[in-house]
């Protein structure tokens, strides 16, 4: 019997030490060279933007997905009107949804993404169905976005943080 318990913690610890010391793809939300955020960052995560435009007063959503080799790709943004600068179509389709103009099949790779969260625009992002701002008091962040592989035990702290704020 003891030495049933012996196998038996012997391999949790294994498996505690494996999860928290290998370097795991993590979808990492920096400021500066601070992790701000983590959130898994595996093929096929996905991510959304959305700020408030700073003229047009209206939101704009940006579709994120990370790549088969680990980079960020716009997959289709979705706006309510044109302005200067914005293209007549993108991707592979472009339609109205209710009320949007919705471009899809962009599949451009854009990593690292920088994005100036500026509190008038009130930048935030869903991931797994949960919105979390990122624009707050000036001067405004600057953020960097991109997948790093790194161990849990260093990204603990930027891993938590988003669900605490």
């Amino acid at each position: 019997m003891p030495r049933k318990r012996w196998w038996i913690g012997g391999t949790v610890a294994i498996m505690v030490i494996a999860t928290v010391l290998y370097p795991w793809p993590w979808l990492a939300v920096r400021e500066g060279s601070q992790w701000r955020y983590a959130f898994p960052g595996w093929e096929g995560t996905s991510f959304t933007l959305r700020w408030t435009h700073s003229v047009e007063k209206e939101d704009w959503e940006e579709w994120f997905e990370v790549s088969e080799g680990g980079a960020i790709e716009i997959t289709g943004t979705r706006f309510k009107t044109f302005g200067a600068g914005v293209p007549a179509s993108a991707g592979k389709e472009t339609h109205l949804e209710d009320g949007w103009v919705v471009m899809t099949g962009i599949d451009r790779v854009v990593d690292p993404l920088a994005v100036q969260a500026a509190p008038a625009e009130h930048y935030r992002m869903r991931y797994a169905g949960h919105m979390f701002a990122l624009s707050h008091a000036s001067p405004p962040p600057i953020y960097t976005f991109s997948v790093r592989r790194a161990p849990l035990w260093r990204v603990l702290p930027a891993l938590v943080r988003p669900w605490l704020s």
